[in-house]
């Protein structure tokens, strides 16, 4: 078997058993639908879903493949990617997650058909040193890379590895958003005219977005503050700097963390002030400072050396504290919701696609106001 045309890999697993976790779990499957659909539309030959949940998928629809996990055995990405590349014969193949960039239409995926029918060899991506989609051509090029744990560092090792000229596609709303967390689900609840699947998975989230409409109003207000701290990058320091009306306070910190060597220690401004004062105060504090919040919460945690739950993490972004277990978060996320003003949480994706997405809501929403 061998594929010529683009074919679309989407990574699904993994998911957990927490509330919270399944519901982003729903979330990611009715995303990775949407995307399966528009890339089909946009020219891919087939999309295939490598998943341990095929039952999740159901009901089909006609281009849709599945690639099942293999029941015990442990997860290696690099080595499943190469595999299916092989078992398939892929010859332009992409991969993204599940909830990878799912405000990505059909006409940013005609643009990675475009790229990939090029003679050339070549690698398209939404963030070269992040990426959340990723397509190349020749599909063997995957052979000559390093190791990988995760999507994100592939395009390196297509450049330097096996020599791959770089495209790389255009910073908008639809290449930055991620569906990663509940914070993004929240977002992505205002974002107008969203697929119906799309839409009916945000819905959970929508009680949370209460806090997310909260603040879209201080985007639009030239007299507003509003303050961003984590893994803030220069694109969407520089995003945020022309596209919304307020003054933005950036505090930007442990950039590459997740790609960071196991030697590395996290350190936080923020979680040395966490250190000193407490997360009460530390609010009291921080609302001196802004008239919002948004705050990637994975930064302080590495800096204060806690690795709570991925369903804890999840019910801190919906400041759900009662729901934590873990009791420093908990604390944490109490203060939060406690604070004078609105505080956002979240992680990396938040600070950056999904600001620009809650941006382009605000201003939605701001011109109908004044219409």
């Amino acid at each position: 078997m061998t594929y010529e045309r683009p074919v679309l890999v989407i990574f699904h697993g993994g998911t957990g058993d927490g509330a919270a976790e399944r519901m982003m779990a729903a979330a990611r499957v009715a995303a990775a639908r949407n995307t399966a659909r528009s890339a089909l539309v946009a020219g891919f030959e087939a999309v295939i879903i490598a998943t341990d949940d095929p039952g999740a998928f159901e009901p089909e629809f006609p281009g849709l493949l599945f690639d099942t996990d293999v029941p015990g055995e442990a997860f290696d990405f690099a080595a499943r990617l190469r595999g299916i590349v092989r078992r398939y014969g892929l010859e332009k193949p992409a991969v993204m997650g599940s909830g990878s960039v799912p405000l990505l239409g059909v006409d940013e995926f005609r643009l990675v058909v475009e790229q990939l029918e090029s003679r050339d060899a070549r690698f398209v991506t939404n963030n070269f040193f992040s990426a959340d989609l990723t397509a190349w051509t020749p599909g063997e090029a995957i052979e000559r890379c390093g190791e990988f744990a995760r999507d994100n560092v592939l395009p390196r090792r297509l450049r330097d590895d096996a020599g791959l000229a770089p495209v790389i596609l255009p910073r908008t709303t639809a290449t930055q958003f991620d569906l990663d967390t509940p914070s993004d689900l929240a977002v992505l609840s205002l974002a107008e005219g969203l697929a119906p699947g799309l839409a009916e998975a945000a819905l959970p989230a929508v009680e949370a977005a209460r806090r997310y409409r909260a603040l879209m109003p201080f985007l639009c207000d030239r007299t507003a503050e509003v303050l961003v701290a984590g893994r803030v990058g220069s694109q969407a320091w520089q995003y945020l700097e022309r596209e919304t009306a307020c003054r933005v306070r950036i505090i930007s910190e442990e950039r590459g963390m997740a790609a960071a060597g196991p030697g590395h220690r996290a350190r936080s401004v923020l979680g040395f002030l966490i250190e000193e004062v407490g997360p009460e105060r530390f609010f009291q504090r921080m609302a001196e400072l802004g008239d919002a919040l948004v705050i990637d919460t994975r930064v302080i945690e590495a800096h204060l050396g806690i690795t709570p739950a991925r369903e804890d993490r999840f019910q801190s972004d919906l400041l759900a504290a009662g729901a934590i277990e873990d009791g420093f978060l908990r604390r944490f996320t109490a203060a939060a919701a406690a604070a004078a003003v609105p505080v956002l949480l979240g992680g990396h994706s938040l600070v950056s696609g999904g600001l620009m997405a809650l941006n382009d809501a605000a201003w939605q929403e701001n011109d109908r106001r004044l219409e």
